[in-house]
């Protein structure tokens, strides 16, 4: 009799403690509150708000949903200089809202800033552009001639514009900066007429070839690039190589390099005291790219300043103050 007394008591006991711990458990709106979690996920979606308002939003700049961007325009009586920002994220992901922060920087000199966004690989894949990554390169290119149809309204100086970017974004604004002009003067299309030449550009972290061939003597675990001819990874492109032999040049920044080219800011952070042979942790953004790339502007005699953890650049410490030094001349 006794010990079912004490059994009684032990499970009375026990099933309070649960009925407190649960009580408790719905009454901390940290713990079970669905709506709240929906929240922090929204708010984990939310882009980035501009440090500046934005002149003029979203602005179409061609016929796909992704050929938008954001301007802003600086307070002056002349036409301004302009900053072209072309986001990074390897082409395959990525939003102009990364630059919002650093608009106030440019504008607080009379530089206008537009940023903008691009067809990504799924869509170029959608699309079926051969090769995918002409269409975020040609995008770029595309902007630049829809900014410089609208100078007179915009109050923009067509002659100093200059392009910036990180990793793909990087690899875009030297593409442009290197490559021949891509006016088309008999285009039916007036945005098309505009040149897609650059005053300047100054990039962080860029790609400057997507010849698996040479990356791979630069770094041999470079993996980087083979999406941008729809392929799997750079053995696939390294076996097809001749074949895509004309994509390869006509895609890489490095290969357009000629004396007529605008000057260039390279800024590289990661290894210091880099070498050509070496594997990397990171060689997809490896100051070596920028070393590589450097020799090749010195020997055309194309003016390039160059940024890394082994040649920091007291000077024009950023890509921010290099393109402020040249579009303020």
């Amino acid at each position: 009799m006794m010990r079912r007394r004490t059994l009684f008591a032990a499970l009375t006991f026990a099933l309070s403690a649960l009925v407190v711990l649960g009580t408790s458990r719905a009454q901390d709106p940290k713990k079970d509150d669905p709506k709240k979690d929906e929240k922090k996920k929204d708010e984990k979606k939310a882009p980035p708000k501009p440090a500046v308002p934005i002149t003029a939003e979203k602005v179409s700049y061609g016929p796909h949903e992704r050929n938008v961007l954001d301007f802003w325009q600086a307070k002056a009586d002349a036409p301004t200089p302009l900053v072209l920002c072309i986001h990074g994220g390897g082409w395959n992901n990525g939003d102009k809202s990364s630059y919002y922060g650093g608009v106030k920087a440019f504008l607080d000199k009379g530089i206008s800033v537009a940023s903008i966004n691009y067809r990504l690989m799924t869509q170029a894949n959608a699309q079926k552009v051969t090769p995918p990554v002409k269409a975020p390169l040609e995008d770029a290119a595309r902007a630049l001639q829809f900014v410089r149809s609208k100078a007179k309204e915009w109050n923009i100086d067509k002659a100093r514009i200059g392009a910036t970017g990180g990793s793909a974004g990087g690899c875009s604004s030297l593409w442009l900066a290197f490559h021949d002009d891509m006016a088309d003067p008999t285009s039916a299309d007036p945005v098309l007429r505009e040149s897609t030449r650059l005053y300047c550009a100054a990039v962080n972290g860029a790609q400057v070839s997507l010849d698996p061939k040479v990356t791979r003597e630069w770094l041999p675990n470079y993996t980087y690039g083979a999406h941008a001819f729809g392929l799997k990874n750079l053995d696939e492109v390294e076996k097809q190589r001749d074949m895509l032999a004309k994509w390869i040049a006509e895609y890489s920044p490095i290969t357009h390099v000629t004396k007529d080219d605008p000057p260039v800011g390279l800024y590289y952070t990661g290894v210091k005291g880099a070498k050509v042979g070496e594997s990397h942790p990171d060689p997809t953004h490896s100051p070596i790219l920028g070393i590589k790339l450097a020799e090749k502007l010195k020997e055309a005699g194309v003016a390039v300043e160059f940024h890394s953890a082994t040649e920091p650049n007291a000077k024009l410490p950023s890509a921010t103050a290099y393109l402020i030094e040249k579009l303020k001349k």
